[in-house]
């Protein structure tokens, strides 16, 4: 079920009008999901609307995890520098990040906020790209191994994390549920593009308030 919602990323929470019983056909089964929050790190935060918000929601959906028993993966984006120095030239984002030497493995810029607690039993992923699955873990063989099939997407930003790991995700057949109250990008007119026109044909349009319900459809349904 994808939702009818506005996306504006300065007013506070999504809404997300008429989510009714019918929830239970995109029901939540946390036993077979994972949360991933993407990128809710210094380096990031700093360039997206409401970053205090954004954390506050996206520790909402932690705190779900959390309470119903769903693996939590924690994704950052951190070059190490023998990522930098394999980086080409002719990729035109990780180039200047690489020749810039910012997000450095082990700066401050690339560890999770604080405010996301992270626990031993949690997958921590970094990664080298934009999509989680680029990264020094094999992100698909750990969600396999845990019988995962189903993905809660929450990341900054939308134009990156958020776009090339919820298309990756989708072509791997995961059940895809993006958190729109808890994306965000520096472009609010991408951000809104992608949520409303682009996402919903791979995905679950939700929000964190909704994530009770649809796990709640489980028992009932």
């Amino acid at each position: 079920m994808t939702t009818d919602m506005t996306t504006d990323q300065t007013a506070g929470r999504t809404a997300a009008p008429g989510f009714t019983a019918a929830a239970a056909a995109a029901a939540i089964d946390p036993a077979r999901t994972a949360l991933l929050l993407m990128d809710f790190q210094p380096a990031v935060l700093a360039v997206v609307p409401d970053p205090e918000g954004l954390l506050a929601r996206a520790g909402e959906a932690l705190a779900w995890a959390r309470a119903h028993g769903a693996q939590v993966v924690f994704v950052r984006v951190a070059l190490t520098e023998a990522d930098a120095a394999a980086v080409p030239a002719h990729n035109k984002t990780f180039a200047q990040v690489a020749a810039a030497g910012y997000l450095a493995d082990g700066s401050p810029a690339t560890v999770p906020h604080a405010s996301l607690e992270i626990r031993k039993e949690d997958l921590s992923v970094r990664k080298f790209r934009f999509s989680a699955f680029a990264s020094d873990t094999d992100l698909r063989a750990e969600l396999r191994a845990r019988g995962v099939d189903t993905l809660v997407l929450a990341g900054l930003s939308t134009s990156g994390v958020v776009l090339s790991t919820l298309r990756e995700a989708a072509d791997a057949d995961y059940r895809l549920f993006l958190l729109a109250d808890a994306v965000a990008d520096p472009d609010p007119e991408v951000h809104r593009v992608l949520v409303e026109k682009v996402f919903p044909r791979q995905a679950e349009i939700v929000t964190t308030a909704d994530l009770d319900t649809l796990t709640a459809a489980v028992s009932t349904d």
